[in-house]
């Protein structure tokens, strides 16, 4: 786990955010920070991901070509879904971690444990 402080006298901590990268053994990491995100671990996973969803964004641009082409070939498009399948887990764990830091509305702290319990997330 990376743990970040921006202020050692104000304790008010929020949920951990999913951070956009894994441990070396592919374990997720959480970054535990107050609610203001501007430490520099924070701009760091807001760079990362939005280097992320930039890379799935042309990768879209570059399938729907290839899937256009006729003569595309198989190995061609394996590695297509296999570089697809990369995109869609990191925009899958920028959305559930952004999700996470979404304010509860008043009365619904019990909707998002569900969430929480989703198997393989």
């Amino acid at each position: 786990m990376i743990y970040e402080s921006h202020d050692a006298a104000a304790p008010t901590v929020g949920r951990p955010r999913l951070l956009p990268w894994s441990n070396l053994d592919g374990n997720p990491c959480y970054l535990v920070t107050d609610d203001t995100g501007t430490g520099r671990l924070s701009r760091l996973a807001d760079d990362i991901e939005a280097l992320q969803l930039g890379m799935a964004d042309d990768l879209l641009g570059h399938a729907v070509d290839l899937l256009g082409d006729a003569k595309a070939t198989a190995p061609q498009l394996r590695y297509l879904a296999a570089r697809l399948a990369e995109a869609l887990h990191d925009v899958h764990r920028i959305a559930r971690s952004r999700g996470a830091r979404l304010a509860v509305p008043h009365g619904d702290e019990d909707s998002g444990a569900a969430l929480d319990e989703v198997p393989g997330t």
